[in-house]
């Protein structure tokens, strides 16, 4: 088994894309294109679904968006604490975290803390926020530290 995608509900697809590209560096690989119909509704189990998707990709990170026109999705508390029960994060390895770090926090880019190294293998990691408030971590593996490959 290998892992896939990971989809994301977000308010403004575009934002979205925009903000995934520049930020981390992700590609569209294809144009947003609308969903509705039997099939997304059951799949998705929820009734008359409707709106606009996409997939955006960088090496093995796939991230499938979703903006929903029908219904409208309930805003999540955008400063969720990631304790909370479900999806708390998700994790983006970077060659260089300081310059992926400046960069966010240059753009505006909501962040946790400073870069934090953990002892035991000098992993060294931030977690940051979307637009929407989903939480990501950069992180930049210590030597010799396993990692997925693909």
């Amino acid at each position: 088994m290998r892992f896939n995608h990971v989809g994301i509900s977000v308010v403004d697809l575009d934002r979205s894309i925009t903000f995934y590209r520049d930020m981390l560096g992700l590609e569209l690989l294809s144009d947003p294109f609308p969903f509705s119909g039997e099939q997304f509704s059951e799949i998705m189990d929820v009734p008359n679904a409707q709106g606009r998707m996409c997939m955006i990709a960088k090496d093995n990170l796939w991230l499938e968006l979703f903006e929903f026109a029908n219904p409208a999705g309930k805003a999540k508390d955008g400063n969720y604490p990631v304790s909370d029960r479900g999806y708390s994060h998700f994790g983006v390895t970077v060659d260089d975290i300081e310059e992926t770090y400046a960069r966010l926090k240059a753009a505006g880019v909501r962040v946790h803390s400073p870069i934090q190294t953990f002892k035991g293998g000098g992993m060294r990691a931030a977690y940051c926020r979307d637009p929407d408030g989903n939480v990501f971590e950069i992180m930049q593996p210590g030597a010799g530290m396993p990692m997925p490959t693909d």
